[in-house]
């Protein structure tokens, strides 16, 4: 059984999210208060493309709060009307200037679900072609390639540490292995 929220009320509010904190009481009676930020606005997603010679495509991007540049997948939010899947074709194009042929959902991920309700929806990308559209990234990204039979190397070097990004990437060579047996 779920806690009861007893009270809730915003503590601090940016352009981006807001805090909240909310009083719960459990089913044993104890009662406590969290912090967490909300689910708010429009779902987000990540992709995971795969070209033919079986590489893994990521970018490098600026990324605010490390304040540095960083390998990650390609990914960003899902537009209105727009499925998970068309959402990873656009941003797949924004952001490594590449269009999919075929595009399959894997799962959705929460990133620290105690804290913030944020969820991204991760989706698997093959048969790529060169396709570009024009996004909302301020300076244009280095598209890296990274041979799948090599991910081990990646995971645990210092290339790549956003949590959203291994995840996929490891459920994706999962999903891959899958097919091939």
């Amino acid at each position: 059984m779920l806690p009861k929220i007893q009270n809730s009320r915003v503590v601090a509010h940016s352009r981006l999210f807001s805090i909240e904190e909310i009083d719960l009481r459990f089913s044993n009676g104890a009662e406590r208060t969290f912090e967490r930020i909300p689910k708010r606005g429009r779902e987000g997603v990540i992709v995971c493309a795969i070209n033919d010679k079986h590489e893994c495509i990521l970018v490098r991007e600026y990324q605010a709060g490390t304040h540095r540049y960083e390998l990650v997948l390609p990914k960003g939010r899902v537009d209105e009307d727009e499925s998970f899947e068309e959402a990873a074709n656009r941003e797949l194009k924004e952001e490594a200037g590449l269009g999919a042929k075929t595009l399959r959902y894997m799962r959705e991920m929460t990133i620290a679900p105690s804290h913030m309700g944020f969820s991204i929806h991760a989706v698997l990308a093959t048969g790529l072609y060169s396709k570009t559209l024009i996004g909302d990234e301020p300076e244009p990204l280095e598209v890296v390639k990274w041979p799948m039979h090599q991910l081990d190397e990646l995971f645990v070097s210092d290339h790549l540490t956003e949590a959203r990004s291994i995840a996929t990437l490891t459920l994706a060579k999962i999903l891959l292995k899958d097919s091939h047996d």
